[in-house]
C-alpha cells in the first residue's frame, strides 16, 4: 500500500509529532518495513553480495535495545500477493524500478537493492532471539493495525498507510525512533495520530481514508485534470512538491461524511458514463475499505498459539498441514502465490542488465517445487516475473514432478517418510547423500547447493570461485563459533573496488541456488538441517579472496597450518567434484524421462522415530542432528544396499547449542514462451 507524497507532507509539517520516551510497552512491528530500513541505514554492503554476519549482529542490538527499555516486540511480515491483482500496476512499477537500480549498483553505484537472503537472516535471527514472529497469508498491515489497535499499543513502520490507520497509540516513525542512542531505560522517538493531523488540517476523522483514496494510494489512481486542478487551486502558496495534497486536504474541509466528498467528487469530473461513474464509486470504495480495521487474527496468534484462518479463497488450495510453518515463517511465502495465483514475482538482484537472469540458474530447483505443490499435470503451468535486460519480463514454467517425488502429494507431504523426502530433495539436486555424510550436518545444504551451482550455474565457475566461497564458508563458521575471530591470515575484510561483474554474476547464482535449495528443503519438511544463514556468505570477502587468489595465491597459505579451520576447508572442497557425476540432476530430470526408482522401505524404527520432524519440541530439538543423520543414512542405504544402517558419524560437532526458544511454536512464529 501506500500514500504518494503523504511522508513528505507529515516531516514538512513536523510540529505534528509528538515527542515520546517509550518504555515498558508492546510494540508491533511492520518486519518488512523495519528489515529494509535496518539494513540500508546501515552502510551494509549492497553491491557485492551482502553482510549477512554484520546484518545479524545489528538485528541482534536493535533487539537488545528493546529488551533494554522492557519494550515487547512483536514482529509482523507480509505474506502473499493480493489476489485481487489490484496492486498489480504498482508492483510491476516498482520492480522495474529496482531492476534499474540493481544494474547501477552492479557498477559500483548503491541502488538500495536487499541482498538475496537478507529477508531470511532476518527472520531466523528473531526466531534465534525468542521474538514474537508471524508471517500474514496477505498484506500485513492491515493485521498489524488491527493487532496494534486491540493492545493499544504503538505500531513501528515507516509505511504512509499506518499515517492513515485509526491507531490508539499511534504510529512510530522508524527513521525517528532513536534506538541506537538511547536514554536510560527508554528509546526517544516520534509519535503520530491521526487526531493531531486532522487537528493541523482542520478536516472529519472519518474523512480521512477518502483523503488517502484520492490521494492515490495502491489501489486507487485517479489523475482526472479536473480534479487536479480544484485542489492546485486550493494549494496554499509556496506549497511546494505537495502542494496537491494540501490542496485535497483543504478542499476536504468542507465534508462531514465520506459519502458527501464522493459525491462531490463525481461532480466534479462532470458528465460520466453509467459505467464509468460505478467504477470511481467502486475503486474509492475499495481504496476507503482498506482503512477499516476487522478483529486481529494475530492477536489470538501471539498469545494463546491460534493459527489464523485461511483466507477463503485458499481454502480447499493450501493443505491445512502448511498453516502453521507459514504463519511462523518457517514456510516461504511464495508458496501461497504459486497454489493461488499459479504466479511467482522472483526477487531483484544486483547483476548486469546484459547478463541473464541469476533465476534461471536455479529453475529446475524451483520446477521441482512446483511439482510438489501443484502435481505434474500437462496443463499446470506458473507464471514467473523475473528480469530479462532492463525490462520486466515474464515466461510460463512446467512443473517437474518426477522420480521419487511422485510418491509424495501435498496434502500428506507433512507425513512422508524422512529419508524419502531427502531423497527427492538430493535427487533436484543431483548429490548423492554419500557424499555429504563426512560433513558437519548444518553444512550438508550448503555443500549440496554448492555442487549444483558449479554443474549448472552459466558460465561454469572457476576453481578460485570455488575456492573462494569454501574459504568464506570456513571463515564464517570459526567466527560463528569463537566470538567473530577470522580464520584467515592475511585478507582484508572489505573489498574496496568495484564488483567484477563476472564474480557477481557467478556468486549471484549461488545465492539463486541457495535461496530457492532453502525454499525446497523447507517445504519438505527440512529433510537437511536448515544452516546457519548469516554465516554461509560475506559478499566483500568472498570477492577480496577472488582477488587475492588470482594473484596465484595459494588458498592454504591464508589458513592457519594443520588447523580444525584446514581440516574442514580440504572437507568442504573435497565434497564438490568440479565435474557433475554420472547421475541425475535436476536440470536434466525436466529435459528427459527417467524411470522412477523402487519404492523406498525405511525400517519402522526410523520412520516412527522422524514422523514429526515438521514439529519438533524443545526436547526433539536436542537430538535434530542426530535425526538428520539418520535419516542421510537410510538414504545412503536405499542407494546402496551394502552400506550398514547406522547413523552417520561426523568429524565436526556443531558448538552453538544456544538461544533455543522456549516454544518454538510462539517464537519462530514483454513476452510469454514457454520453459520446459
Amino acid at each position: 500500500m501506500g500514500v504518494q507524497g503523504l511522508c513528505s507532507l507529515i516531516e514538512a509539517n513536523s510540529q505534528i509529532y509528538q515527542g515520546v520516551r517509550l518504555r515498558d510497552s508492546r510494540l508491533v512491528i511492520d518486519g518488512s518495513n523495519l528489515c529494509y530500513l535496518l539494513y540500508f541505514g546501515s552502510g551494509l554492503d549492497q553491491n557485492h553480495g551482502g553482510e549477512y554476519a554484520a546484518f545479524e549482529d545489528l538485528i541482534g542490538k536493535f533487539v537488545k535495545a528493546l529488551q533494554d527499555c522492557r519494550i515487547e516486540p512483536y514482529v509482523v511480515l507480509d505474506g502473499g500477493t493480493d489476489i485481487t491483482d489490484k496492486k498489480l500496476e504498482t508492483l510491476r512499477s516498482r520492480a522495474e524500478d529496482r531492476i534499474r537500480r540493481a544494474h547501477a549498483a552492479a557498477l559500483g553505484g548503491r541502488g538500495s537493492i536487499l541482498p538475496p537472503l537478507a529477508k531470511k537472516v532476518f527472520k531466523q535471527t528473531l526466531v534465534r532471539l525468542e521474538v514474537p514472529v508471524a508471517q500474514c497469508f496477505a498484506e500485513a498491515d492491515r493485521e498489524i493495525a488491527a493487532l496494534a489497535s486491540e493492545w493499544e499499543c504503538p505500531v513501528l513502520s515507516n509505511d504512509s498507510d499506518f499515517y492513515i490507520f485509526d491507531l490508539p497509540a499511534g504510529l512510530l516513525p522508524t527513521t525517528h525512533f532513536h534506538w541506537k542512542s538511547r536514554g536510560r531505560g527508554f528509546i526517544r522517538c516520534k509519535s503520530y495520530t491521526t487526531s493531531s493531523f486532522c487537528t493541523l488540517f482542520n478536516i472529519q476523522h472519518q474523512v480521512l481514508p477518502v483523503f488517502a483514496a484520492l490521494a492515490g494510494n495502491d489501489y486507487v489512481k485517479l489523475r482526472e485534470v479536473r480534479l487536479t486542478s480544484c485542489w492546485a487551486r486550493s494549494a496554499p502558496a509556496g506549497s511546494g512538491s505537495t502542494g496537491l495534497l494540501e490542496g485535497l486536504l483543504r478542499w476536504l474541509r468542507g465534508f462531514q461524511r465520506p459519502e458527501e466528498a464522493v459525491e462531490a467528487v463525481l461532480r466534479l469530473m462532470g458528465d460520466l458514463s453509467s459505467q464509468r461513474e460505478a467504477e470511481v464509486r467502486q475503486g474509492l470504495s475499495l481504496g476507503t475499505e482498506e482503512y477499516q480495521l476487522p478483529p486481529s487474527d494475530l492477536r489470538r496468534f501471539f498469545t494463546y498459539g491460534t493459527v489464523p484462518p485461511l483466507l477463503p479463497e485458499a481454502v480447499g488450495l493450501v493443505p491445512d498441514w502448511a498453516r502453521l510453518p507459514l504463519t511462523q515463517g518457517r514456510l516461504n511465502r511464495d508458496i501461497l502465490d504459486v497454489l493461488l495465483l499459479k504466479r511467482v514475482r522472483l526477487g531483484v538482484m544486483v547483476d548486469h542488465s546484459s547478463l541473464p537472469s541469476a533465476h534461471l540458474t536455479s529453475r529446475p530447483l524451483r520446477q521441482v517445487m512446483y511439482g510438489l505443490l501443484l502435481g505434474g499435470g500437462r496443463s499446470a503451468r506458473v507464471e514467473e516475473t523475473d528480469r530479462e535486460g532492463l525490462r520486466l519480463g515474464s515466461c510460463m514454467v512446467r512443473p517437474a514432478l518426477r522420480g521419487v517425488a511422485q510418491q509424495l502429494k501435498l496434502d500428506s507431504l507433512d507425513k512422508a517418510a524422512p529419508s524419502l523426502r531427502l531423497r527427492v530433495f538430493l535427487e533436484a539436486l543431483g548429490v548423492k547423500p554419500a557424499r555429504l555424510s563426512e560433513l558437519p550436518p548444518h553444512l550438508r545444504l550448503p555443500v549440496a547447493v554448492t555442487c549444483y551451482w558449479m554443474w549448472e550455474a552459466s558460465p561454469s565457475p572457476d576453481r578460485r570461485l570455488l575456492q573462494a566461497l569454501m574459504l568464506g564458508l570456513v571463515t564464517g563458521e570459526t567466527q560463528r563459533e569463537s566470538a567473530g575471530s577470522s580464520a584467515l591470515r592475511s585478507t582484508r575484510k572489505h573489498c574496496e573496488q568495484k564488483p567484477h561483474v563476472g564474480v557477481a554474476h557467478a556468486y549471484t547464482q549461488w545465492q539463486a541456488c541457495m535461496k530457492d535449495s532453502i525454499h525446497l528443503n523447507q517445504l519438505l519438511g527440512c529433510p537437511l538441517p536448515e544452516p546457519h544463514i548469516a554465516w554461509l556468505y560475506q559478499g566483500p570477502l568472498v570477492h577480496q579472496l577472488v582477488h587475492t587468489l588470482r594473484k596465484r595465491t595459494k588458498p592454504e597459505l591464508l589458513l592457519p597450518k594443520k588447523s580444525t579451520s584446514m581440516k574442514l576447508y580440504r572437507a568442504l572442497l573435497s565434497a564438490v567434484p568440479r565435474r557433475r557425476p554420472q547421475e541425475t540432476t535436476a536440470s536434466s530430470a525436466v529435459r528427459k524421462r527417467v524411470k522412477p526408482p523402487r519404492q523406498p522401505q525405511p525400517p519402522e524404527d526410523l520412520t516412527a522415530s522422524l514422523q514429526r520432524l515438521f514439529l519438533l519440541d524443545e526436547d526433539e530439538e536436542e537430538d535434530k542432528e542426530e535425526l538428520a543423520a539418520r535419516a542421510l543414512s537410510a538414504a545412503i542405504a536405499e542407494e546402496d544396499p551394502g552400506w550398514d544402517l547406522v547413523t552417520v558419524r561426523t568429524r565436526f560437532r556443531a558448538k552453538d547449542r544456544g538461544h533455543r526458544p522456549k516454544n518454538p511454536e510462539l517464537a519462530s512464529k514483454k513476452e510469454h514462451r514457454e520453459w520446459s
